[in-house]
């Protein structure tokens, strides 16, 4: 028992020895007016800076990094949804790449019989779609579509729940197909597609007005992977002619990564530039009417990510907030005391010397009488 009490009286005096944090006894302690009020600003202070820096902790950021594609996949999806004014029988969709190599997979694509026409709710749906299309523009309304996980409300256009009595005006053509990852061009036009010797062509029985007017309502285009809620630059497009005319279209394809808290995607972003031209198919060299989507691969990787501050960085900012303030407190108040002490040293020795009467007549008189004292003694 005795070895175990000495063993902790000496752990104990170890621990006391090391001990940085002296604290000073009540009697030498004395509390003020002036550091109290001190005290209150400074714990003021620390309270406003504080949440502030919780705030700031709360809010997170986009950042936008660039590198080179590194993926070597050679194919690219391609998924699309348009609604030309002409009849399926007349018109014919297909994909060529710059080597002029058809695309095999386009026989996947759906030709519907559908209306032009588009009913209240649809037409909702459309002008929602440009509504966002033209917000989009502004890097805080991009920012808060990916914040927010964007949102799968406008992602498809709504079905048509009454069909009209007359018959179908248009041909809806969607589905996906897989293209060479190089540049090529996506394709409606008169005829269906045909590969003769290695010459692609359009075999049409009925290139006349009839079957020339490529109106069309582009509700869906995109590249890669279907991703909920993306919202591309061609959606929800739409363009009217009366004549024949060759619509153009050019897009570059940049390859995205988007990594979020909440979700992560690989997909494909693009820019699109569009040129309208009226041909006359009667003259030759002036192109033939249709739909013509030209795009190219871009060699850059674009990483959108979300950031914010790190948990064990706001702890230590706050930190250095609450030492920084106390220490910074501590020593204005000091020097202040400090300055006021000397200025009342200083104004104290003249008051004094104002204030005190002259005695140099009582002592000399008192030193006489001492003089006497010691003579009668002896």
């Amino acid at each position: 028992m005795r070895r175990r009490l000495s063993s902790r009286k000496s752990s104990q005096h170890l621990f006391k020895e090391i001990d940085v944090f002296t604290k000073l006894p009540e009697s030498c302690v004395e509390a003020s007016a002036a550091g109290g009020t001190v005290s209150l600003l400074t714990f003021t202070l620390i309270g406003v800076l504080s949440l502030w820096e919780f705030w700031y902790f709360q809010e997170i950021w986009i950042k936008y990094d660039y590198e080179v594609d590194s993926d070597i996949t050679s194919k690219l999806q391609i998924n699309i949804d348009i609604t030309v004014a002409a009849k399926c029988d007349s018109i014919g969709a297909d994909a060529l790449d710059v080597a002029k190599s058809m695309v095999k997979s386009s026989e996947r694509l759906q030709y519907k019989p559908d209306y032009f026409e588009l009913t209240p709710e649809q037409q909702a749906w459309q002008r929602k779609m440009q509504s966002h299309q033209n917000r989009i523009q502004e890097p805080t309304m991009l920012n808060s579509l990916i914040q927010s996980s964007f949102n799968d409300s406008l992602q498809r256009m709504p079905q048509r729940e009454i069909k009209p009595a007359d018959p179908p005006n248009a041909c809806r053509i969607h589905g996906s197909i897989q293209v060479n990852k190089v540049a090529g061009n996506f394709h409606i036009s008169l005829g269906k597609p045909l590969t003769v010797f290695e010459v692609h062509m359009h075999l049409s029985s009925n290139f006349g007005a009839e079957g020339a007017n490529f109106s069309h309502r582009i509700n869906h285009f995109s590249f890669g992977d279907p991703a909920s809620g993306l919202i591309n630059p061609l959606d929800g497009s739409e363009k009217i002619t009366h004549s024949d005319t060759m619509f153009q279209y050019f897009l570059v394809v940049v390859p995205t990564k988007v990594k979020t808290y909440k979700f992560a995607v690989n997909t494909h972003q693009y820019s699109v530039t569009e040129k309208d031209t009226t041909v006359n198919v009667s003259k030759e060299h002036q192109g033939i009417p249709g739909i013509f989507i030209r795009y190219d691969i871009s060699s850059l990787t674009v990483k959108i990510t979300e950031e914010g501050i790190a948990i064990g960085q706001f702890a230590t900012r706050i930190c250095g907030i609450v030492g920084g303030i106390f220490s910074t407190a501590g020593l204005l108040h000091k020097f202040c005391g400090f300055l006021i002490e000397v200025m009342l040293c200083q104004i104290s020795p003249e008051a004094r010397s104002q204030n005190t009467p002259p005695t140099s007549t009582g002592n000399e008189e008192d030193q006489q009488q001492s003089e006497q004292t010691a003579e009668s003694t002896e």
